[in-house]
């Protein structure tokens, strides 16, 4: 089943998406509300909405499939690791244990929404993952989630070990709906990863193509990491980080040297398309233009007293 959140009519609805368009629980039913009941329950009440009128899906805005708690965001593509650095390796770090950073909630766009390009970046980028929704006691389902990246201001963040902050938490595209661990369930391979062929496009050029199959750990591994000494929330968004093969511009530009295909601009079309879940289009647009941020006063000579 596929749960959607979407703007009708100058109103904000959760529905169940079918082939003859999306079906709306009644007022102040929310796709959050409904991963907390658990997958069966979730179920049982989608079907019982999709007897319901239809609104056709090309006269809705698709928002983010819910407002999640918190957002994790792994690295868990051994291929993306190896082409973001140059000369291209691995870390042994990277094996030991899964690796995440928490993003913002608050910066969710949906799957058509324009995205600004952040205040003094330059080097923008777009990050092709596929994110798993908790459920109260296992993963209730999946998403597509574009990490839009400020790459320059993330690596001036990332110097200071520390971050990423401002180079990430401008916009992460959620959509188009979230689709319901039980229909992913046969691409399972045998050894209990996904196997979704995943592909991403800019201006209707192919950029990057692999599969979710290659993480290093399956989401139920990562989930359990993240759980490890606190505790996990229905609802939480724990994303596969970027996919390897061109995922992303900042691993073509490491594999390559040169910043081909150059950055994002204004009026750049980014599409991205995962098997058994569906595709996602942003268009990038003008962001604001700020001043410069002040400079940090250097500490010379050292204070002691006043």
């Amino acid at each position: 089943m596929r749960f959607a959140t979407y703007e009708h009519g100058g109103t904000v609805h959760a529905g169940v998406v079918s082939e003859d368009g999306v079906h709306a629980f009644p007022a102040g039913v929310t796709v959050l509300d409904l991963v907390r009941r658990g997958l069966p329950a979730a179920l049982e009440a989608g079907g019982s909405v999709l007897s319901g009128p239809a609104v056709p899906l090309a006269s809705v805005r698709l928002l983010p499939p819910l407002e999640p708690p918190s957002v994790r965001d792994f690295v868990a593509f051994e291929e993306h690791v190896e082409g973001m650095v140059a000369p291209a390796s691995v870390p042994p770090e990277w094996y030991e244990a899964p690796t995440f950073y928490f993003t913002n909630p608050c910066a969710l766009v949906g799957a058509h929404d324009d995205v600004p390009i952040p205040p003094g970046s330059r080097l923008f980028d777009f990050e092709l993952e596929v994110a798993a929704v908790l459920g109260p006691d296992a993963i209730f389902g999946y998403t597509i989630l574009n990490d839009w990246s400020a790459r320059d201001l993330q690596r001036r963040e990332m110097k200071v070990n520390l971050g990423p902050a401002k180079g990430k938490d401008s916009a992460t595209t959620l959509g188009p709906w979230l689709v319901t661990a039980d229909e992913l369930e046969p691409y399972h391979d045998a050894d209990g990863f996904l196997a979704l062929d995943m592909r991403v496009a800019v201006n209707g050029v192919e950029a990057g193509q692999d599969l979710l199959s290659n993480m290093g750990w399956p989401f139920e591994e990562l989930a359990a990491y993240a759980g490890r000494g606190t505790r996990l929330r229905a609802g939480d968004v724990l994303g596969s980080g970027t996919c390897g093969n061109g995922g992303c511009l900042a691993e073509l530009w490491g594999r390559r040297g040169e910043q081909t295909p150059p950055p994002l601009k204004p009026g750049d079309v980014v599409e991205m398309t995962v098997e058994g879940i569906g595709t996602i289009r942003n268009t990038v647009v003008a962001g604001v233009d700020l001043p410069p941020v002040r400079r940090a006063r250097s500490r010379h000579p050292r204070r002691r007293s006043r």
